[in-house]
């Protein structure tokens, strides 16, 4: 048996049936020629449900002690594994848009997991236009975090069309083989590299300095003066996405060039999250105006920030958060990519020095009035944060699954109590793939912010002096 950690719990802890704490993505792949669709689908299906050695975030179910949820949780190997259960087979009802697909998922994200079998489910999707196939997976995020999933991804893809599989890529062999792929491709360490190894060892013996300092920055922030420094619950306004959430999502998503943002990002001295999260800030500065629902002071966004050391593919989860001042009380938009600029920079100079336990300790600290504040049915009004966005770095080289080319990552994360609203990307191939999750009470027409973030784009592009070729790739709403 293997013991969770305290982050992995919390996610478990804090979950309802309002606010299910899995992430997702949604695989969208266009079939090889001369392959008979409904063939090829049963045949990967079969593939897949194949049970010998797996992997144990596929493998293993849940195990509490006398206490329950509030003493130790452990993963356990599943002795009845199901993979019929785990591994379905869907089609979409005619005409197969990626409206219908969309709505499918939405469903899909929507409903819990079983906590007495494995936490994952994996939904093969048939039906589409254009030779296209979709697979829509999901995992409880006490089990896996962005960046784990997609080394699970690339452990179950290859760069080659003609690779075909013979095993289940779900099985502990194709899982040693991605290990193995990592390590002949890592390069020598350079003397940098060895120098950042040497001062993260000396840190080990000086950890309580780090923290105390941080801490020492977090205190001085709630007391006015911690400059271009955001953090939760500090100065973040009420909004309309900021409400009660139930269990109905919304699932929409849309793909823009990579080199398009990175430009913007380039062009104002920044770098490509600060282009990722002005052109956020800008959609829903526009979205919340149409609304009639933005207020005065400026939108704070949770940015997740991967704590993975180089290498790691097993640790669950190894993430840390920033906040962000989207400076959406700001017209120009040259204004607002510079505070968040600041903003950003102020946050991760705060982990610098920390450890990963430090900072995931420091994470935990921070976020400790929501323990209070979620019992109480309080967390709307007093929101940590207004929205989250989060980057997730995916393969940049074209991928295959058994010959058919993977399109694109759509992601699809977790909505909260009080937080109707999350945007992750992921980075794959040439473009940066969006998947955005709302409550569907609470946020209706969600699916007009993807227009909204290609006129922000558009807005910054303009201020920056860029003359784009402009436009964006399906999938679309």
């Amino acid at each position: 048996m293997r013991r969770l950690g305290l982050l992995d719990g919390a996610f478990l802890f804090a979950e309802s049936r309002e606010t299910p704490m899995h992430v997702g993505s949604l695989n969208l792949f266009t079939l090889p020629a001369h392959v008979n669709e409904k063939t090829y689908l049963h045949e990967l299906t079969a593939l897949l449900r194949t049970g010998d050695a797996l992997q144990p975030i596929f493998a293993d179910k849940l195990k509490s002690g006398p206490l329950g949820m509030l003493g130790p949780l452990y993963w356990q190997q599943d002795e009845a594994l199901d993979l019929d259960y785990h591994v379905r087979h869907s089609a979409l009802p005619a005409p197969g848009r990626y409206r219908e697909l969309f709505t499918l998922v939405s469903r899909l994200h929507a409903t819990l997991l079983d906590r007495n079998r494995p936490l994952w489910e994996m939904h093969l999707i048939e039906g589409l236009k254009d030779r296209q196939i979709a697979v829509y997976s999901k995992y409880h995020h006490a089990a896996i975090d962005g960046v784990r999933s997609i080394h699970l991804a690339q452990s179950m893809y290859s760069t080659s069309a003609r690779s075909r599989a013979h095993e289940s890529p779900l099985s502990l062999a194709a899982m040693e083989r991605y290990r193995e792929s990592l390590a002949q491709a890592a390069l020598p360490p350079s003397e940098t590299e060895l120098r950042n190894v040497a001062e993260a060892l000396k840190s080990t013996y000086d950890s309580s300095a780090h923290l105390l300092g941080a801490l020492k920055q977090f205190s001085t922030a709630w007391m006015g003066r911690g400059g271009a420094l955001a953090l939760p619950w500090l100065n973040v306004p009420r909004s309309p996405i900021n409400t009660h959430v139930d269990g109905a999502r919304r699932f929409v998503a849309q793909s823009w060039p990579f080199a398009r943002i990175r430009a913007v990002g380039k062009a104002l001295d920044g770098t490509f999250n600060d282009a990722v999260l002005a052109m956020c800030a800008g959609a829903l500065r526009q979205y919340l105006q149409r609304q009639r629902g933005l207020p005065a002071a400026s939108l704070k966004a949770m940015v997740p920030v991967s704590l993975r050391k180089p290498g790691d593919i097993d640790s669950a989860n190894a993430v840390g958060a920033i906040s962000a001042d989207l400076g959406t009380n700001l017209k120009d938009p040259l204004k607002r990519f510079a505070l968040i600029q600041s903003s950003t920079r102020a946050g991760k100079a705060m982990y610098q020095d920390m450890s990963v336990k430090e900072s995931e300790l420091f994470m935990q600290v921070t976020q400790m009035p929501g323990v209070l504040l979620i019992p109480l049915g309080l967390i709307s009004r007093f929101p940590p944060y207004n929205t989250v966005i989060s980057n997730v770095p995916g393969p940049r080289k074209t991928m295959y699954w058994n010959g058919a080319r993977l399109q694109g990552i759509y992601p699809a994360s977790i909505v909260s109590e009080g937080v109707a609203l999350n945007i992750t990307l992921i980075t794959y191939g040439k473009n940066v793939d969006f998947g955005i999750v709302a409550c569907r009470r609470t946020l209706p027409q969600v699916q007009r912010l993807i227009d909204d973030m290609e006129d922000a784009l558009v807005e910054l592009e303009d201020a920056a002096g860029i003359h784009s070729s402009k436009g964006k790739r399906k999938p679309r709403k």
